[in-house]
């Protein structure tokens, strides 16, 4: 069962991040590893694409005009990152939001052809029943691409659970690998995304201790773990 407190403090955590302008910066933050997966998805004209935990909407966006002649649909837990992505992305016909929860996907079944998320799944209350749920969402043959910053197997990373205002989970690349396997995923892997961003000379803020550990982070990169939705 889903703790109702844990799901309520994300949701208002979010709601400040956007109204604090956030989402907007996450293009800037997460671009340089988002990048990568979207060539390796290989987003076409004609696909349905589900982002998860879209934020104010700027891979949506990016995906909309890969998918012309498709369907993009991004889903946020924060009603305030959903306004600010609507009003952002008024003029593409063919993306649409909604406000929902990755443990209960606002979506009919095999809705989707391909579904992906970025920087989102650690927060995730349930992370083995929202697995289960993009499965039910994707269409037979559908791929699934999760990335992530915040995992066991990155150590310079551990103490954003002690800054962090809300629940993460730290889980390997083995224990998310292992999630998508019990869900029925097939051909399930897992690979690192470095971030080529330069660090900066000094650092100051609260998420590392100096420079040299977000060099650190960085070269070590994010972890993709992707699986496909077998035909049967």
């Amino acid at each position: 069962m889903i703790d109702i407190t844990t799901d309520l403090k994300i949701r208002n955590e979010f709601n400040r991040w956007a109204e604090a302008g956030r989402g907007e910066e996450m293009e800037d933050h997460h671009l340089p590893i988002a990048l990568p997966v979207l060539d390796l998805m290989r987003a076409e004209p004609q696909d349905t694409i589900l982002d998860l935990g879209c934020g104010s909407g700027w891979l949506c966006r990016r995906l909309a005009r890969r998918a012309r002649q498709g369907r993009v649909v991004g889903i946020d837990l924060s009603a305030e990152m959903v306004r600010r992505a609507r009003a952002a992305s008024a003029g593409y016909p063919n993306l649409s939001f909604l406000e929902g929860a990755a443990d209960k996907i606002p979506c009919r079944d095999a809705a989707f052809n391909k579904l992906i998320s970025i920087e989102s799944a650690y927060y995730w209350p349930d992370p083995g029943l929202s697995v289960r749920e993009i499965f039910r969402v994707l269409a037979p043959h559908g791929s699934a691409w999760i990335l992530i910053n915040y995992y066991r197997d990155n150590p310079h990373s551990h103490q954003w659970g002690s800054v962090a205002k809300v629940w993460m989970h730290l889980l390997s690349a083995a224990e998310w690998a292992e999630l998508f396997r019990q869900a029925g995923f097939a051909d399930v892997r897992h690979r690192l995304i470095p971030d080529p961003t330069p660090a900066p000379e000094v650092y100051t803020g609260e998420w590392f201790r100096d420079a040299e550990e977000i060099r650190k982070f960085r070269e070590l990169g994010a972890l993709l773990v992707c699986g496909i939705k077998t035909a049967s």
